[in-house]
């Protein structure tokens, strides 16, 4: 599989975040591909989960700003209460629109935009979750030629997110949470 991964964009709800933690403990500091992640997240609650991750992760940890330029060594994190779309010339805009699925980010909405700016070279990937949000985007990067992959609805925390989607079309691949971020490290190794 020789592809030239510019970005890769995973969406998640409940039960997702210790599948992150899993994945980043794979990805060294040298990585080359930025991640942009996107969580269902309680705007009342205060969250630390920038400071979290960057604990358990190698790369440099931030939350999307306006305009910001995607560069490769960070995990970008989708602020709560707005949801992230990428511009063609590959920054960040916040939207505040209504939401979708009852959330806002939207796990759609950044798939579909991060698709429609990296076409092929973006990997998409769904985790748990307790709603549809994802299963739509997740199809269009497919569509556009980029890498799908589901987490395993049969091991997932919460597992009607994945299951929605694998209802919607056949993802490249399904894996369960501990083998996500060995086969995103191995992918760009092949790449």
């Amino acid at each position: 599989m020789n592809r030239d991964i510019q970005l890769i964009v995973i969406g998640g709800s409940a039960g997702s975040l210790q599948v992150i933690f899993k994945i980043f403990k794979y990805i060294p500091a040298e990585f080359p591909v930025p991640f942009l992640i996107v969580l269902h997240r309680n705007v009342n609650f205060e969250s630390a989960l920038d400071e979290l991750l960057s604990v358990k992760s190698n790369l440099k940890v931030k939350e999307v700003e306006e305009k910001e330029t995607i560069e490769s060594g960070y995990i970008y994190l989708c602020p709560a209460d707005y949801h992230v779309l990428i511009e063609k010339d590959k920054t960040f805009a916040l939207d505040y629109s209504e939401k979708i699925h009852h959330s806002r980010p939207s796990i759609d909405v950044v798939f579909k935009s991060a698709s429609a700016t990296f076409h092929e070279h973006l990997v998409g990937i769904l985790l748990s979750g307790a709603n549809a949000d994802g299963g739509d985007g997740l199809k269009i990067i497919k569509d556009n030629g980029g890498l799908t992959i589901v987490q395993d609805p049969d091991e997932s925390e919460v597992s009607y997110m994945p299951h929605h989607a694998l209802q919607k079309f056949k993802a490249d691949f399904v894996l369960e949470s501990g083998k996500i971020g060995r086969f995103i490290f191995d992918l760009n190794a092949r790449a």
